[in-house]
């Protein structure tokens, strides 16, 4: 993909958010129309733009890549669960905040940003990528994320919601979807053109709550915050580059490579904040890097992926 397409899908993005901040703003969506709509497009669009995605019939990819996705997600998360605990030590973050940073570190937006991202600017057959990588998200935020976040205590049948969680609409689909992929299953017409028609609704409406949020949000108090920024140059800039280097280096093709950049340069994701404010705790350092971190992801994605794309 182009220099130029990869700016043109970017901007149309930027002005997607745009529109949500101006309804915001206006008061045409409030606080209860927001959080329906999130309820929609987590639990029914973006599952159906994954399915969409495999239906479309533009994925050439093998079975042979879509082991090497898995192989890339067990490393990818491996390497993030050990910078989640190395970074906040030597951010010198307060030992009762370093739970959040390490948070911030693993479980970034790769869902409801990274999927109808991905669907704009990246080739198609890098959707199996963040396909699988959503996948591990699932299983791995329900096990580790919620430990970190102070559930080892927790009772044994709040143990066993939080491993009921990892059963979602999203995840389902998505397994569903490989299952399609690896079996080259073909769907009715009809089925296949209804989760077509809802899946194409998911950028406009995930990006238009994203700018719902920023508009929100306490964004410019936030953007006083050093740490935050040094966290986005370490985990949001240099870590993709690595990624990049260290994929290239081992001769993947161009598509796993984008793909995982991607997914390496999301910003900081809202599944923690909601977990922590379930349990009461004070969430202003979540949603503080929500906020900045989604707000300069917008270049920095646009970046990294303009530039991987003219080096591969």
């Amino acid at each position: 993909m182009s220099l130029s397409i990869i700016l043109q899908q970017m901007g149309v993005i930027c002005l997607l958010v745009s529109i949500g901040i101006l309804l915001e703003k206006n008061g045409t969506v409030d606080g209860i129309t927001s959080k329906k709509v999130s309820a929609i497009v987590v639990d029914i669009c973006n599952p159906a733009l994954i399915m969409a995605s495999i239906l479309g019939g533009n994925i050439t990819a093998t079975h042979k890549d879509l082991l090497y996705a898995a192989g890339l997600g067990v490393a990818f998360y491996a390497v993030l669960v050990v910078i989640g605990f190395v970074l906040p030590v030597l951010l010198h973050v307060q030992t009762d905040k370093r739970k959040f940073y390490n948070l911030m570190c693993v479980y970034t937006n790769t869902g409801f940003l990274g999927i109808p991202v991905a669907k704009a600017i990246l080739p198609p057959n890098a959707i199996l990528y963040v396909i699988v990588i959503n996948i591990f998200y699932s299983l791995l935020f329900y096990t580790h994320g919620v430990t970190v976040l102070g559930s080892g205590s927790d009772s044994a049948e709040e143990k066993s919601s939080s491993l009921k969680s990892i059963i979602t609409p999203g995840t389902i689909m998505a397994v569903l979807s490989l299952v399609v992929f690896w079996f080259n299953v073909t769907l009715p017409p009809i089925l296949a053109n209804t989760i077509e028609y809802v899946g194409n609704s998911t950028v406009f409406l995930s990006m238009l709550l994203l700018g719902v949020s920023i508009a929100r949000s306490s964004f410019m108090s936030s953007l006083k915050e050093w740490r935050i920024w040094v966290f986005i140059v370490l985990r949001m800039i240099i870590l993709p580059i690595i990624v990049v280097i260290i994929m290239k280096g081992m001769s993947f093709d161009k598509t796993a490579i984008l793909g995982m950049c991607l997914m390496a340069a999301v910003p900081v994701g809202n599944l923690p904040m909601i977990q922590a404010e379930k349990k009461g705790m004070d969430t202003s350092v979540l949603a503080s890097a929500i906020a900045v971190t989604t707000v300069v992801s917008v270049v920095t994605i646009t970046v990294l992926i303009a530039v991987a794309t003219a080096v591969l």
